[in-house]
């Protein structure tokens, strides 16, 4: 485990707490439109979407939800860092190589209700496996095990990965970071996900002052 999951290594904090409001406001809003699977991204790199969906999942857990999280950005994955689990076996495996099989899901130790499918290696171009018709099998698989299943992406505006994956979940949220995050770009992403009638549920700001 990093430092950066302070969901766990710092419970009690602000941030913490933060992410408990973030959890509580998703459910409310699930109440009002199905909202099992949902991608966290950005508009940007080094934007904290990672953390920030890493987090959001331990939250999910503790709060007696079972959650899958997945790790789909193939480009720089960071799910398997965040928790200190083996990058093996992850979901670019599964779209290539294990038909019929189950994804092979890892449990966090001292999180039972949270399981991560990582990345895996990439072994062919990310937006092919995005536009597979695998990824759907692979919803439904997953659907069918969790409460709410959770998919990390690559930044909106790099790439094509985060929109190909969306279009098939029930919505998106984007992480903004407080100082560098552009406003023309943050609503360049936005603009990105609504032309495909992607639902945006919000966005979650990070690295604000305290005040």
């Amino acid at each position: 485990m990093t430092p950066s999951l302070l969901t766990l290594t710092q419970p009690n904090s602000p941030a913490a707490e933060a992410y408990r409001t973030l959890r509580s406001n998703l459910i409310f809003a699930s109440l009002e439109q199905p909202l099992q699977t949902l991608v966290v991204t950005s508009a940007a790199a080094d934007d904290g979407k990672s953390v920030a969906l890493a987090n959001l999942a331990v939250v999910m857990a503790q709060g007696g939800r079972r959650t899958i999280l997945v790790d789909c950005d193939l480009r720089k994955p960071r799910q398997h860092v965040l928790f200190g689990v083996p990058n093996v076996a992850g979901f670019s495996e599964w779209m290539t190589e294990s038909a019929g099989a189950p994804p092979a899901l890892t449990t966090i130790p001292g999180v039972p209700d949270l399981q991560l499918l990582p990345a895996g290696s990439a072994k062919a171009n990310p937006a092919d496996l995005l536009t597979s018709p695998r990824i759907r099998e692979l919803i439904t698989s997953l659907k069918s095990q969790a409460d709410f299943v959770l998919f990390d992406a690559a930044p909106l505006l790099a790439v094509s990965d985060a929109a190909l994956l969306a279009a098939n979940l029930d919505g998106a949220v984007l992480v903004v970071t407080s100082g560098q995050a552009r406003r023309d770009d943050v609503q360049r992403a936005r603009e990105m996900l609504e032309k495909i009638r992607v639902r945006v549920v919000g966005a979650v700001l990070t690295n604000a002052p305290a005040e």
